[in-house]
C-alpha cells in the first residue's frame, strides 16, 4: 500500500512535547472529571503512605495520557519507567523492567493493548500479588523461579480499549477515559504553550488555532509551531486571528479542523462510493492509508463531529456533511451498529 502524503498532525514531536508538558495537576488544563478523580486518589494514597492503584488511561491519540502518567509520578514523588506495548515482546523484557522498580515507582506502558499475550499473562501476578515467575533453562532441567517485586503502580495507556483482554482490564483499580477538548480549553493550552515558547499571540489568534485542532492538545501545539513559522516570515512574529487563518489555510486545514486526509476520506466515500456504505478495507485501499490508522486516528473525530457514521454495512457520510457540501439529503438510511 502506498504511503499517504498527508501530514499527520497527531505525530508527537518529542522535544516539543517534553518542553510543553505540564508537570502538575494545576498546570493540566481540561479533563475535569478525570483530573479530579486522579488528584483525589493520588492525595489519598500519598497521605496513607500507600502505593497508588494501577491506572488505565484510554483515549484517542494526543489527549494527555502520557502527560498524566508523569503528573501522577510527580504528585506521588516517585520515578517513572516508560515503555511501549510492542517493544516488550518477551517475558524477560518485562521481568527486567519490573525487577528494577523501587516501592511506589510507576511503570508506564503506552499502547498496552499491543503487548504480546504471552507477556501480558506475566503481568497478572505482578499486578495482583507483586510476584513474577520466570523459567530458567529448558527441557528436563527447566525450573520456575519466583521473584518478589516491590509494590509498584502500572499505568497503561491505550487508544483501543476494546482490544484489552478482560483479565488485564479487571486488574486496574482506576480506569479513566479522556475526552476531546472544547475550543475554549484548547485556547488556554495554546496560550500556555505560546508563553513557554515566547510566541506573541492574542486571544483571537489562539482561539483560531484551537478551533482547528480537532479537539486535541497535541495537534494544537503542532499547529502553533507551524503558525509561528508563518508569522515569523510573513507577519512580524505576531499571531493574530487573520494570521492564524492564512497559515492554517495554507496548511490545508479548514475552519472545521478537517485536514487533507480527513477531506480525502470523506470525499472518497462521496465520490467513489456514492456516500456509502463502504467497508473499512475498501476505504483503506482507496485513500492509501492503513485500516488501523483510519479506525484509530481519523474516524473517532469524524464520527464525533457528525461527518461520518459506522453502520452494519460500512462507513456512511452523514446528512451534516452533505449539508456542508450543499448536497441534497440522502434517501437511504442504513441501520446503525
Amino acid at each position: 500500500m502506498k504511503e499517504s502524503t498527508s501530514q499527520n498532525l497527531n505525530e508527537p514531536d518529542t522535544e516539543l512535547d517534553a518542553s510543553l508538558r505540564p508537570v502538575s495537576f494545576d498546570d493540566f488544563i481540561g479533563q475535569g472529571k478525570s483530573k479530579e478523580q486522579l488528584q483525589l486518589f493520588t492525595k489519598a494514597a500519598k497521605d496513607r503512605g500507600d502505593v497508588l492503584e494501577h491506572v488505565l488511561l484510554s483515549s484517542p491519540p494526543g489527549l494527555g495520557k502520557t502527560t498524566l502518567a508523569y503528573i501522577l509520578a510527580n504528585a506521588m514523588g516517585v520515578n517513572v519507567k516508560a515503555t511501549s506495548g510492542p517493544i516488550v515482546d518477551k517475558p524477560a523484557d518485562l521481568a527486567g523492567l519490573l525487577t528494577n522498580l523501587e516501592r511506589g515507582d510507576i511503570l508506564f506502558i503506552d499502547e498496552i493493548h499491543r503487548m504480546q499475550r504471552t507477556v501480558e499473562e506475566y503481568l497478572y501476578s505482578a499486578m495482583e500479588d507483586y510476584v513474577i515467575d520466570i523459567m530458567i533453562d529448558q527441557g528436563p532441567s527447566a525450573r520456575s523461579v519466583r521473584l518478589d517485586l516491590p509494590h509498584f503502580t502500572l499505568i497503561g495507556a491505550t487508544t483501543r480499549s476494546g482490544l484489552l483482554s478482560a483479565p488485564l482490564r479487571s486488574r486496574f483499580g482506576l480506569t479513566n477515559r479522556l475526552d476531546y477538548y472544547d475550543a475554549e480549553s484548547l485556547k488556554h493550552i495554546v496560550k500556555r504553550s505560546a508563553g513557554i515558547l515566547d510566541i506573541d499571540i492574542d486571544d483571537d489568534g489562539a482561539l483560531e488555532i484551537a478551533g482547528r485542532s480537532r479537539g486535541t492538545p497535541r495537534i494544537a501545539n503542532n499547529l502553533l509551531r507551524r503558525v509561528r513559522d508563518y508569522a515569523q516570515v510573513k507577519a512580524d512574529n505576531r499571531i493574530l486571528k487573520d494570521v492564524a487563518d492564512r497559515a492554517l489555510t495554507m496548511l490545508d486545514i479548514d475552519q472545521y479542523g478537517l485536514d487533507e486526509m480527513d477531506k480525502r476520506i470523506l470525499d472518497t466515500i462521496m465520490q467513489k462510493f456514492s456516500g456509502g456504505p463502504v467497508g473499512l478495507n475498501s476505504l483503506s485501499v482507496s485513500v492509501g492509508e492503513e485500516a488501523d490508522t483510519l479506525e484509530s486516528v481519523y474516524e473517532p473525530y469524524l464520527i464525533q463531529e457528525g461527518y461520518l457514521k459506522r453502520t452494519a454495512k460500512g462507513r456512511v457520510i452523514t446528512e451534516l456533511y452533505r449539508t456542508r457540501l450543499g448536497l441534497p439529503p440522502s434517501s437511504a438510511q442504513p441501520e446503525l451498529l
